[in-house]
């Protein structure tokens, strides 16, 4: 093995939350008076933490979105992972064979720890993810595509940045894995590999992701 710690990004990666997440937040950005197809949302918010959604529209209308905005959203979105969520085809065999091979892994997700949480419950993917093993943008405050969360997760797992590799399937997250000088592997299942520029390298189905971890 390469490397001495896998780094999963969550949403898109290990659960298949982009295209239920996404979808909510266009329609209730929609039904706030911000029009937002799925694919501007895809587009826009893909990666990143909920404050580049108040961000961007505050930036684009002038508007504050309302102060009970996340608590809405996240109510909506958990409520869908409870009956819709399903793992990503492959999810659970990569980590059936980094266990076996001894090969330490963690997710850092831009989602807060609670959606990290009801994801992985809603999937069975808690089994492979005790609390040393999550990590999430709210435990240093700023997302993706800052480095900081990546930074974070390898000194709390005790493994140099040079010696990691994050998988990836947004730009912001490739963007952060570069500057955290971390090796990236782009997951184009959802994202053109087009748009995942500065990835170390680029695979489309996860099931292939130990073979290039060798």
């Amino acid at each position: 093995m390469r490397y001495d710690l896998v780094i999963f990004d969550n949403d898109g990666v290990l659960v298949d939350s982009e295209p239920i997440s996404n979808g909510i937040l266009a329609a209730y950005l929609t039904e706030l008076g911000h029009p937002t197809s799925y694919e501007e949302s895809i587009r826009d918010y893909m990666g990143s933490a909920m404050h580049r959604v108040h961000d961007l529209v505050h930036e684009r209308t002038g508007r504050r979105l309302p102060d009970d905005f996340d608590d809405v959203f996240h109510g909506r979105v958990f409520a869908a992972f409870e009956r819709e969520l399903r793992p990503v085809a492959g999810a659970v065999q990569v980590l059936e064979k980094l266990t076996a091979d001894g090969v330490p892994y963690c997710v850092a997700s831009s989602g807060s720890h609670e959606r990290i949480r009801v994801g992985h419950r809603a999937t069975g993917l808690d089994r492979w993810f005790d609390e040393e093993r999550v990590f999430s943008s709210q435990d240093v405050g700023r997302g993706k595509p800052a480095p900081d969360l990546f930074l974070h997760a390898a000194e709390r797992m005790g493994v140099p940045p040079r010696r990691c590799v994050v998988v990836e399937d947004s730009p912001l997250g490739v963007q952060a894995a570069n500057a955290a000088g971390m090796d990236v592997y782009g997951f184009t299942a959802m994202t053109p590999a087009a748009r995942l520029t500065g990835a170390t390298r680029l695979f489309s189905g996860l099931e292939d992701l130990p073979d290039l971890l060798v």
